[in-house]
């Protein structure tokens, strides 16, 4: 694979909502944005070596901020929420 696609996979998203689906056999990265769902998949498998069932992308708008008369916009972002096949896990903790 090129250089490039190593930027696919950005961190994993640990937050209350990413624990209950990790239950359901999901687990939900932060990813590129430019980045497929195949390309995703295939990133997923190659390098926890796991089997991927299905991906599940969200484009995420950044948000605006203010502070006193400065305007700004924080970057958008894109989750994948992946899931497993039976069986399959991966361990987020130790993917930071």
């Amino acid at each position: 694979m090129s250089k490039n696609n190593f930027n696919i996979l950005k961190t994993p998203v640990i937050t209350e909502k990413s624990t209950l689906l990790s239950e359901s056999n999901k687990v939900v990265f932060k990813v590129d944005v430019k980045s497929t769902k195949v390309q995703i998949k295939r990133m997923v498998e190659e390098v926890f070596k796991v089997k991927v069932k299905s991906v599940n992308t969200l484009n995420r708008k950044g948000k605006v901020t203010r502070f006193k008369n400065i305007k700004g916009r924080r970057k958008n972002f894109k989750h994948a929420i992946i899931t497993l096949e039976e069986g399959q896990t991966i361990d987020t903790m130790s993917a930071i």
